[in-house]
């Protein structure tokens, strides 16, 4: 029986969150379902082992305990004939028929808040916990809330409460919803699949609001209590000291009188009874700052004016003078005069103003001063806001105006250029500009602000935040006559980075001569020279790819680093061996050294070999590489190109360290995404004229891959690691903070470019299908298996001839097909299949960048086995369902493959057998073909590849054709290449030409080389 993947699912009863499994394959020992039985044994639930295997490896990487015992738990799910609808067509195909709702028997795990904490933090956007365990539908659900949960305790929203459950009282911390996380909240739960709350005894009946909101509680209380839980006591003074301390113990149960514990509990719902009406009504109180009327600055007033908005429509607003004239009551249901003074009378405790004005009548609002309103937007709007009321500011103070500021800026002039030409190390003399809006401010201006000694000042009619240090800095910049930087300092001002002598916000540069056109050319993808490519290049650049390479030609001339992140196949690998070969021309003797993903390392050589000839090429590979510092040394300084793996660069760090490379290029960039790795600290500790990250995924997983991007390619550019986190991650990521995000964009786009293939601006460079050939190498399991299966077909050919040799050279063909595929095909054991096939591993590798565009593919083999072995794989890896077509696929289901894929929310991945897939489909939803072995006939494989590029395509489709480098098959494709244009009548539709070969070409043909085994 093959292994099963498991898809984990989870469900919140009775403040207990329960975890069990839903399973690809039943197992063969399940006891028959006794239909008179309830609830009845689940027939596709993980095993009580199964379970806790996959729970224990999915805890391994929290560095807690792992431990976990299961038992029978209860899940009610729909039915159809007796058979449990599954979850996901990776567990199998939907049963035809009404569902119904039954209580299924299945072994589970009950989990505390903390482990949950440990078994999901960071699984939000991550569908898979290893290979073949996935997070089911329910599981990714809590791994998404669990964010909102963790968000509440960091603002502190929660509130010291006494709930009762079976019949026990329990100390706990209740999360307060106020404000926009009611909307949240709401959106929550309509999201909440049906799974979620389908575990208990009795069949589910509460909303999904009640069961999300135990699930914020549940793990806001097990936060809040803390690292540390203290023990539990028996004896207190009294009920409240008994309240105050099981609020830090673990389980939080309160022993004693519990007709005290019960007049407690009452005690504090009628506390919290303000604050939960409130949240539930459909008005809030809403507070709005209106700026003087007038700009005599001593008859100046501010208005603060109280209003009720819709939580549902916030644009819809009532003043209050319409809730005391009666007006509002055709707006609302609820009679809004309550609901004003309750708001009122909660604000109130927050600002002294608030208060005061409630000794009127009917308040509508207050006036303040300038003063006043100052402490208002500093000291009291963000509180409203956190208690949940609303709070209408002016645009220049949240930001929305930016201008609206006192900033700086500097006017720089170009030195004269120097013998040695221009370099970003020039020192530059420029002046400080001060300004607000578009209009510079003079040093007279600057001190009358000084001497209003106002925290909020007009200024030619627009109103300013300042203080008496940003003036007091502002009037110091203006004096100082002679300042000095590096043309590097005034780029990173350009870019808005904050001044080493100015905390103020910058406005960026102005500049003359060389240093403007240096930075309009920087900040301005466009407006740099576009260069002719090198005369030795063998190729024909595209417009996008001569914009590319010209582009990293700009940045490389000033000694900066670069991130071409062009979607795969745009030609990343063309363009940068342009500019290697544009250095070389310049007459840079350094080598370059090359860093990429072992099964990529052939494709580069070849790459290397064909387009930029004139370049010489050292491998650094092998059991024969050189393995002392002088002789990589002497080596490498022979060579335009020094190309290696990850791996070896940091095996043997201490090799390339000590050398000073014309540039360092990393391919595949996302490899030192971490930037705690060795692989990543041993990247940027290389020394090198500049460098370049070729990526089609510049973030991967969330904007910290930028940080470690750039930290390769211009270190220390964007701060450090904490600082990023502070001013870039936790906005962006977590508030999806827009400003924070133009800021990081402004300063990283210069050096990073990232062009698509649905770009209309690249679409018309492009052919309609882009065709590449995958190099892969063996790893050392296959370089046996396949040096074994030619020695024994050298045996056997002594002295066979006619009918029988033609046997065996087809078997051994196919054979070796199987070992360049996957051991486990060639040896059809079923066993593991991760880090055993290059080509699987290139395969991956790819489908992670396509999955990433969001794009579709589909993916040919000629073998059923392999189809199988590729389908088990990348469901275990990518956790998400791959449709796989061949010749035993009934065609009623066939055809509801081919529709489930042309959907757009339909499946990504598509897996069909060369003969039953090869024609007659129309799969134009997919924009990559993957021929993954190959059928050694390019009519064949072009009607496959036809199955996406056909009429009716309306996108590039790129296709690559995978072969292991040094083996039969890149001889073979060597030959088709030759003479693709009568291939089809010289090879046929099979294989049996190869059979025609003598001895000697048959030894030659499938003689292994060295360098196809990876190290």
């Amino acid at each position: 029986m093959r292994d099963s993947i498991l898809l984990l699912q989870a469900g919140l009863t009775d403040h207990h969150f329960v975890i069990w499994a839903e399973r690809t394959i039943q197992p063969t020992d399940a006891k028959p379902r006794a239909l008179g039985v309830k609830p009845r044994q689940h027939p596709f639930a993980a095993t009580s082992d199964e379970l806790t295997a996959a729970l224990t490896l999915a805890l391994a990487s929290s560095n807690q305990n792992t431990s976990v015992r299961s038992e029978l738990s209860t899940v009610w799910l729909p039915t159809v004939q007796n058979t449990p609808v599954p979850s996901s067509p990776l567990i199998g195909e939907p049963t035809i028929g009404t569902p119904t709702l039954r209580s299924w028997s299945v072994a589970a795990c009950v989990f505390d808040a903390n482990r949950v904490l440990d078994l999901l933090a960071g699984q939000a956007n991550n569908p898979t916990f290893a290979p073949g365990i996935g997070l089911g539908i329910t599981l990714r659900y809590w791994a998404a809330a669990l964010p909102f949960a963790t968000a509440l305790t960091a603002k502190e929203q929660f509130l010291p409460d006494v709930v009762q459950r079976d019949q026990k009282w329990y100390a706990q911390w209740t999360p307060t919803i106020t404000g926009a996380d009611v909307t949240r909240l709401d959106q929550f739960a309509k999201a909440m699949p049906a799974g979620c709350r389908a575990i208990g005894e009795q069949q589910p009946t509460r909303p999904a609001r009640a069961v999300l909101l135990d699930f914020l509680a549940f793990i806001v209380n097990a936060i809040a209590r803390g690292p540390e839980p203290l023990p539990a006591r028996l004896q207190f003074d009294g009920v409240h000291d008994s309240w105050l301390h099981n609020l830090r113990t673990k389980s939080g149960e309160m022993r004693g009188d519990a007709t005290e514990i019960a007049q407690l509990a009452a005690q504090i719902r009628t506390w919290r009874q303000p604050l939960t009406t409130q949240s539930a009504a459909p008005f809030r109180l809403c507070l709005r700052l209106e700026e003087p009327i007038t700009d005599v600055p001593e008859s100046q007033e501010w208005h603060v004016r109280y209003l009720l908005q819709s939580r549902d429509d916030p644009s819809l607003q009532i003043p209050a003078t319409d809730v005391w004239t009666g007006t509002a009551k055709s707006v609302t249901k609820l009679d809004p005069k309550p609901l004003l003074l309750a708001g009122l009378g909660q604000a109130g405790n927050l600002n002294a103003d608030i208060e005061a004005s409630l000794k009127t009548a009917a308040p509508i609002g207050f006036t303040t001063t300038t003063d006043g309103a100052f402490r208002f937007l500093n000291e009291s709007a963000w509180l409203l806001e956190q208690a949940g009321f609303g709070v209408l500011l002016p645009s220049w103070w949240t930001g929305h105006n930016t201008k609206q500021r006192l900033a700086v800026s500097a006017h720089v002039k170009s030195p004269s250029m120097s013998g040695s030409g221009l370099s970003l190390e020039d020192l530059v003399q420029f002046e400080w500009k001060i300004a607000i809006g578009d209009a510079d401010l003079t040093l007279a201006e600057l001190k009358a602000l000084a001497k209003l000694k106002a925290p909020l000042v007009q200024v030619r009619g627009q109103w300013v935040q300042v203080n008496a240090d940003d003036i007091r800095t502002a009037i110091e910049l203006m004096k100082t006559k002679q300042n000095k930087a590096t043309a590097r300092d005034v780029m990173k001002l350009a870019l808005g980075m904050a001044s080493e002598q100015t905390k103020l916000p910058s406005r960026g540069v102005t500049a003359t001569g060389w240093v403007d056109q240096f930075l309009k050319q920087l900040t301005s993808n466009s407006s740099y020279t576009e260069l002719a490519p090198p005369k030795d290049l063998n190729a024909n650049l595209r417009p996008y790819q001569l914009r590319g390479y010209s582009w990293l030609a700009f940045l490389r001339q000033w000694g900066l680093g670069a991130c071409l992140a062009d979607d795969m196949g745009l030609g990343k690998t063309l363009q940068t061996l342009a500019l290697l070969l544009r250095d070389r021309d310049a007459g840079i003797t350094k080598p370059a050294l090359l860093v990429c993903p072992m099964s990529v390392v052939g494709n580069w050589a070849r790459e290397a070999a064909k387009f930029t000839p004139t370049l010489s090429i050292l491998i650094h590979h092998g059991p024969k590489r050189v393995k002392t510092k002088a002789s990589l040394k002497t080596a490498a300084n022979k060579q335009a190109i020094v190309i290696t793996s990850y791996g070896l660069l940091v095996r043997d760090r201490e090799l390339f360290e000590p050398m000073t490379w014309s540039g360092v290029i990393l391919d595949e960039a996302q490899m030192v995404k971490n930037p705690n790795t060795k692989m990543s600290q041993t990247a940027r500790a290389l020394t090198s004229d500049y460098r370049i990250a070729l990526t089609g995924t510049p973030v991967e997983n969330h904007v910290g891959d930028l940080w470690a991007l750039s930290q390769f390619i211009n270190p220390v550019f964007l701060g450090t690691q904490s600082a990023f986190r502070e001013q870039f991650f936790v906005p962006i990521q977590h508030h999806q903070d827009d400003a924070a995000t133009a800021q990081l964009k402004k300063l990283t786009g210069p050096f990073l470019l990232r062009r698509l293939k649905t770009d209309p601006t690249v679409i018309s460079d492009l052919p309609a299908k882009i065709e590449t050939t995958e190099f892969c190498t063996l790893t050392k399991e296959q370089g046996s298996l396949y040096a074994a299966v030619v020695n024994e077909l050298e045996d056997a050919l002594l002295g066979v001839e006619g009918i029988q040799r033609k046997g065996l050279v087809l078997g051994a063909l196919s054979k070796l097909k199987q070992v360049c595929n996957h051991p486990a095909q060639f040896l059809g054991d079923r066993s593991a299949i991760p880090k055993r096939s290059g080509k699987l591993a290139r395969l991956t590798e790819l489908l992670e960048e396509v999955r990433s565009t969001g794009e579709k593919a589909l993916i040919f083999t000629q073998f059923t086995e392999m189809g199988d072995i590729l389908q088990r794989h990348l469901q275990e890896t990518f956790g998400e369902e791959v449709l796989f077509l061949h010749g035993g696929t009934a065609r009623t289901k066939r055809d509801t493959m081919v529709t489930r894929f042309q959907a757009a929310d339909g499946p990504a991945l598509f897996l069909l057998s060369l003969k039953a897939g090869g024609t007659g489909l129309n799969l134009t939803a997919a924009t990559h073909v993957f021929h993954f072995d190959r059928w050694w006939n390019p009519a064949v494989e072009t009607q496959a590849t036809d199955r996406a590029f056909r009429i009716g395509q309306t996108r590039t489709v790129q296709v690559h054709a995978f072969v292991c480098a040094g083996t039969l098959e890149e001889k073979i494709n060597e030959m088709l290449a030759r003479k693709r244009d009568v291939a089809a009548r010289v090879v046929g539709t099979g294989e049996s030409w190869l059979t025609e070969m003598n001895n000697d070409q048959l030894r030659d043909l499938l003689k292994l080389r060295p360098d196809a085994v990876e190290e």
